[in-house]
């Protein structure tokens, strides 16, 4: 039997789809959600979590990665099975996580004072190291390049930049304002550029240089259309952002707005106001950057924004208070 090439093009890509998962965690449950971009539909739920914060997953795609904020754990997930086979202790109550490239180490936000990032191995499964940081630690990522581990502090207000490969401080930045969700700009060699920061109390967020460690400006998001109410639940008015792959867009969710806003790199300048369900938490993007998924904590759903057509395309139903989320590729 002979395939057209539009039909192995379909089959392809289909495919590629169905090896997407999106991890999106439900603070106020003992579930998270695992939706499959490809039908936009909750494929699976790994169950006895409760209070979940952060999620990351394996380069493999083998294991799921879950803080816990109830039993002050880092949760390992079999991605086939979604049990899970280990609960690692940490040094206090954690926030989000983020894992590094080669999915050797697991980067843990301990949001309690007096602050620290707890190093998980994943060989061994054990916690192997703590790194004091001034102030609570919100949030963790590993920068684009896999060189950096970044941490941001709220009580703090201090962005906290790690060498990934000596897991020692390189640099440490104070601000006026505590510091929330972030992301990153890359530079031609895929260095890191810049580092977008939405702040406490602020509706918008801040560029910094990461080479001088400098901030170079402060965005203001637009304001309401008229006769539109400000609306608020949960944390910070403007919470949780992503820059596509390409580098051409910047996607920044306004609580206040229940909306997306779309900004265009590297200029920055406004291209879209989406309105999605209440209170955006965060987002995260397919790998091809096509698709944004927006978890809105006040609609127990999460909206799904086409970057291209500037659009929401779906409202998925997920589990109780979604956050955090983000994007495994599965083998």
């Amino acid at each position: 039997m002979k395939w057209s090439l539009s039909l192995l093009l379909s089959a392809s890509l289909c495919m590629h789809a169905a090896s997407v998962r999106i991890i999106q965690t439900n603070s106020a449950g003992d579930d998270v959600s695992l939706i499959d971009p490809a039908t936009n539909k909750v494929v699976g739920t790994i169950k006895g979590i409760e209070v979940n914060h952060g999620a990351a997953a394996a380069p493999d795609g083998s294991k799921f990665y879950i803080s816990n904020e109830s039993r002050s754990t880092l949760e390992i997930v079999d991605a086939k099975t979604l049990k899970i086979i280990k609960s690692v202790p940490l040094t206090a109550h954690p926030n989000n996580i983020s894992i590094s490239k080669d999915g050797k180490r697991v980067y843990v936000a301990i949001v309690r004072a007096p602050g620290y990032v707890d190093v998980i191995d994943t060989a061994s499964q054990e916690r192997v190291k703590t790194i004091p940081i001034k102030g609570g630690v919100h949030n963790t990522y590993v920068t684009p390049d896999g060189q950096w581990v970044v941490a941001g502090s709220i009580p703090g207000k201090t962005i906290t930049v790690i060498n990934q490969k000596t897991e020692e401080i390189a640099w440490v930045m104070e601000m006026d304002l505590g510091i929330r969700p972030m992301a990153f700009t890359t530079n031609a060699d895929g260095s890191t550029k810049w580092i977008l920061v939405q702040l406490s109390d602020f509706n918008g967020f801040a560029v910094v240089d990461f080479a001088t460690h400098k901030e170079l400006q402060r965005i203001t998001l637009p304001e309401l259309p008229a006769g539109k109410a400000k609306y608020m639940f949960g944390g910070n008015e403007s919470h949780g952002m992503a820059v596509t792959p390409d580098q051409k867009t910047l996607v920044v969710n306004s609580r206040l707005n229940s909306s997306v806003y779309l900004y265009s790199l590297p200029d920055l300048k406004l291209q879209a106001s989406i309105e999605v369900g209440k209170s955006p938490d965060w987002v995260t993007l397919t790998p091809d950057g096509k698709m944004a998924y927006v978890a809105c904590a006040a609609a127990d759903s999460v909206s799904v924004v086409d970057i291209a057509a500037k659009r929401e395309v779906a409202k998925i139903h997920v589990g109780q208070v979604p956050k955090r989320n983000s994007t495994a590729i599965l083998p």
